[in-house]
């Protein structure tokens, strides 16, 4: 094995090398420097991202794994993002970290790297970085949390506090009751254990063929994910050896099989956005659009039956036979040609796989839905695009028409959205503006809008909403997400007027306000939504604000496009 970059900094006899070799001489041995790999173990811990609380404990398997295999394993921190914790959205600092992350694979002395990931941006992150330095790169996801239970009845992580925090609103589950279910929810370490974006991006990871195959999904607490992270130790020093690198495994069919998953396992929209950064990181354009979401995904089954969209939870799709089950009832739809980071395409790791539990995981001639996937919807309101996921949708508003009730911010529909006078019915269109990557900044997930009390307490449980936002892969409902361009950026969303008839028809892929061209081209954009748009003087945020790209194109920043490659940077001692 050369590990020829390494070699680098500490190969040869000078001054340069000696300072290299000298300063990680802390438990090293001597043939630590012989021309073995390096290994980043580029991790995510932190107290303060519960998800990836026990991501040491991963990293110690990896470790015995790579110096098992001939290598030399360096754990290194990276940038953490608590989905749960970090104010104002986790989704602001996706870039940063991936930006953090990319450069630090390309500064330091290493050969490889496994990534570390489980909460919902810091996988994403990760790839992006992986994509744009071009390292050998293998990633192992934390994995999600086991299933609690409250008052008989399993608890779906993200997405039965929506419906509970909704039923308190209705007045059909007291506050007690709400407050107790808190200590049920979070039985494990571990993500979310519905089908929200942890779990989506994991399983989108393994679908890219970016993971040891079979270990997406693999539950937190499960003792097969140490011994898997073991096998990804030694997997990352033979793809070292073979120079087997992110450009030769992300390729336009590995992201095409990642949509047919999308699918199938009915995941979050968040992925489009995550799916668009990950491959406009990468040198080559493999052209991968908005519109392929629809175009490939849109007559996928679905046939997990999983929270949000169905009943089950992750610990049942694993035990049902997991990902490659699922992949195994859509073979036929799978490029056959795209390869992992084993060496081997992904289809040749679907021979074995077997589904033990046809409630979780329908067979292809049973699914839950014929025609599951994102929908990419277009038309006056939406000119680069909206997604929805109809999987998660009331069928009876797919086609639908109604009057909207508009609002300027998120502030504002908190303020407003309670309000016994405020003046709407089951039939309305909640419009929410403002919340776009630069609107808000950072896209947040508020775009699955409360609804008001006085429509609850009458039973209605579902309306349709438009948001230039995002919704958490844990909730549900007819949310028009990622309208695009943003209200922000002089998208037609901030011409929008309470009492305005939006026309939504999934079926016909639009979205339309139905006016005349010249009376909304007559109109300017809302004063109030303009005084929420953010504008930040200084720090990331303004970077961020300055440079961030619309949802339709994965809202990465202008700069950070395409790959910055591993040459190793100039030496300074």
């Amino acid at each position: 094995m050369s590990g020829q970059r390494s070699r680098q900094w500490y190969a040869g006899d000078d001054r340069n090398a000696y300072i290299h070799r000298a300063w990680m001489r802390r438990g090293l041995p001597d043939h630590a420097f012989d021309g073995r790999p390096h290994i980043a173990i580029a991790n995510t811990a932190s107290a303060l991202t519960p998800c990836n609380a026990h991501l040491g404990e991963v990293a110690r398997s990896v470790e015995n794994g790579v110096w098992e295999a001939g290598g030399v394993p360096l754990e290194l921190p990276v940038v953490s993002l608590g989905e749960t914790q970090v104010r104002p959205t986790a989704m602001l600092w996706r870039n940063m970290a991936a930006m953090a992350a990319e450069e630090m694979f390309r500064a330091n002395p290493i050969d490889g790297v496994v990534l570390l990931g489980g909460c919902d941006k810091t996988i994403p992150a990760l790839l992006m970085a992986a994509a744009s330095v071009d390292l050998p790169a293998v990633v192992v996801p934390g994995g999600p949390m086991l299933t609690g239970h409250f008052q008989g009845r399993p608890l779906g992580c993200g997405t039965d506090v929506w419906r509970l925090s909704e039923e308190v609103r209705a007045g059909t589950l007291s506050e007690q009751d709400f407050t107790a279910s808190e200590a049920s929810m979070i039985r494990s370490k571990g993500h979310c254990n519905t089908m929200g974006t942890a779990s989506t991006m994991a399983l989108m990871a393994e679908t890219l063929g970016m993971t040891l195959p079979g270990i997406a999904g693999t539950p937190a607490p499960d003792s097969r994910l140490l011994a898997l992270s073991h096998a990804t130790g030694r997997l990352i020093v033979d793809m070292v050896a073979a120079d087997r690198r992110p450009s030769t495994v992300l390729t336009r069919g590995s992201f095409h099989n990642a949509i047919v998953a999308l699918a199938a396992l009915g995941g979050s929209t968040n992925a489009v956005v995550h799916l668009l950064a990950i491959a406009g990181r990468l040198a080559a354009d493999i052209g991968l659009t908005l519109d392929d979401f629809d175009r490939i995904g849109s007559g996928v089954p679905l046939l997990v039956d999983l929270q949000p969209a169905g009943r089950h939870l992750m610990d049942d799709l694993y035990r049902a036979g997991g990902l490659l089950a699922v992949l195994r009832e859509v073979r036929d739809l799978l490029d056959p040609a795209a390869r992992t980071v084993a060496g081997t395409p992904l289809v040749d790791h679907l021979d074995g796989a077997r589904t033990w539990d046809e409630d979780v995981i329908r067979p292809r001639t049973k699914p839950l839905q014929e025609d599951a996937g994102i929908a990419v919807l277009r038309g006056n309101l939406a000119p680069d695009g909206a997604v929805i996921k109809p999987a998660a949708a009331s069928p009876g508003l797919l086609r639908h028409r109604g009057r909207a009730v508009v609002f300027d911010s998120v502030e504002d529909a908190r303020v407003r959205i309670n309000d016994p006078a405020l003046d709407v019915d089951e039939s309305s269109v909640l419009v929410l503006r403002g919340c776009g990557p630069r609107g808000y900044p950072g896209m947040p997930e508020v775009a699955n809008l409360p609804l008001p009390p006085k429509l609850l307490r009458r039973g209605v449980r579902d309306m349709v909403r438009v948001c230039d936002g995002r919704m958490s892969g844990t909730a549900y409902g007819t949310v028009i997400l990622h309208v695009a361009p943003e209200a922000a950026a002089g998208g037609p969303l901030g011409l929008v007027r309470t009492g305005d008839p939006i026309v939504l028809d999934v079926p016909a892929r639009r979205l339309d306000i139905d006016l005349p061209a010249d009376e909304l081209a007559a109109r300017a954009p809302a004063p109030a939504a303009a005084a929420a748009f953010a504008s930040p003087a200084r720090g990331w945020e303004r970077l961020y604000v300055d440079h961030v790209l619309g949802a339709d194109t994965g809202a990465d920043l202008d700069f950070l496009r395409g790959a910055g490659g591993h040459a190793v940077p100039r030496d300074s001692h």
